[in-house]
């Protein structure tokens, strides 16, 4: 007790410096903490893939369809048990701005939902959907961010689709956790197909991914190299991988993007350490005649290393905890800030895990050459040191 009561105090002996590097350690363990939960939120998508979900595109890219036919040809794969469409629409809500960007895809109205369990719907309000030519699902964060409720009417202009499409909200689709997105919009595969017949006759009976679901997920390798031998050598050969792979081809499109947070995070880290073990190299100069005077009465090189090693270690807790805790509300405001970029955005436990890990090994390191130093001044050197 007595030497923790030492070590805090001499913490607060030079308080501008001490200040200045608590500040300084908050800043950088906050900015570790938030940089870490951006490359997380990136791979948002990613996470929540299910293991027991194949999607099926054209091989050759991603913006070439697939016949509607090659629905039957997959679901008589063994180990199929059920098979969803899925097109991207790509409509404007509103303007072009970033704020107003979500996701709307055309599927497969009988059965989408029942391949994704973690979107919570209720039955009444599915009933409701599957009846509605025009009807759509959206997703809680949707409604939640522009205050759409059951019966309101969605205006999209199309892209990919030119016109003005109008969708009436059926339901609100509740996340099954909150690692779940829920910032899409659904509506019916057959009403799109029926508008781009009049319009487009030639781009009709097409999708753009099959969402296969398969009954054990052990085998998605096997099944996917089964759904892909059976389109070989066709006009429209497929390409069949895990839901979470083909998240993850998005994301390869950014890696290097995410690369660069990932090696910032860790720069800020050393930058403190750096301005931390400064302040420590400063405090065990200045404090040489003390340190001898301390050896001259009795205590040994050890206790004297360890109240340098202590004090390093007390500085970095203090700065690390309320940078952790500041990480928070900060995260919650970035989220209200960026949410049409990262719907899902938290500060995981293994972020904080890193971040008190990076305060404890910034405190150890910090404070451990001048703590030795201070244990080897002799008696002598040290009470005629003049700091």
């Amino acid at each position: 007790m007595y030497y923790l009561k030492l070590v805090f105090k001499n913490i607060f002996r030079h308080k501008l410096r001490s200040l200045l590097t608590l500040l300084g350690l908050v800043v950088a363990i906050l900015a570790f903490g938030l940089l870490q939960s951006v490359v997380n939120a990136w791979y948002a998508g990613s996470d929540m893939a299910s293991a027991r979900r194949l999607v099926a595109r054209n091989a050759v890219s991603l913006v070439f369809p697939l016949p509607i036919y090659y629905r039957e040809r997959i679901r008589a794969v063994d180990g199929v048990t059920a098979v969803g469409t899925s097109n991207w629409f790509g409509g404007i809500y509103r303007d072009m701005t970033p704020a107003n960007f979500f996701a709307q895809f055309a599927v497969d109205h009988e059965n989408f939902f029942d391949l994704y369990s973690e979107f919570r719907t209720r039955p009444e309000e599915l009933l409701a959907w599957k009846k509605d030519r025009r009807g759509a699902l959206v997703g809680r964060l949707l409604a939640d961010q522009y205050g759409w409720r059951v019966g309101d009417v969605i205006p999209l202009k199309g892209t990919i689709y030119p016109g003005t499409w109008e969708f009436v909200v059926r339901g609100i689709y509740e996340p099954r956790d909150e690692s779940t997105i829920t910032r899409q919009l659904y509506f019916h595969w057959d009403l799109l197909n029926e508008e781009i017949k009049l319009k487009y006759p030639r781009r009709a009976e097409q999708v753009g991914v099959f969402v296969v679901g398969i009954a054990d997920g052990s085998r998605a390798a096997e099944i996917s190299q089964a759904i892909d031998r059976e389109f070989r050598n066709s006009l429209a050969e497929t390409l069949t991988e895990t839901e979470k792979a083909f998240q993850l081809s998005f994301i390869a499109q950014t890696e290097t993007i995410i690369a660069a947070v990932r090696i910032v995070s860790f720069v800020v880290i050393v930058i403190i350490f750096a301005v931390v073990a400064n302040t420590m190299a400063m405090t065990a100069r200045e404090r040489l005649a003390e340190y001898a005077t301390l050896k001259t009465i009795g205590f040994g090189p050890a206790f004297v290393g360890a109240l340098i090693i202590g004090e390093s270690l007390m500085i970095t807790a203090l700065g690390g905890a309320v940078g952790i805790l500041a990480t928070f509300p900060a995260a919650a405001a970035f989220k209200a800030a960026m949410g049409s970029f990262f719907p899902v955005f938290k500060v995981a436990p293994e972020t904080v895990a890193m971040q008190v890990a990076c305060a404890l090994v910034v405190g150890l390191l910090a404070g451990l050459l001048p703590s030795i130093r201070a244990a080897r001044v002799k008696i002598v050197d040290g009470l005629r040191y003049i700091g």
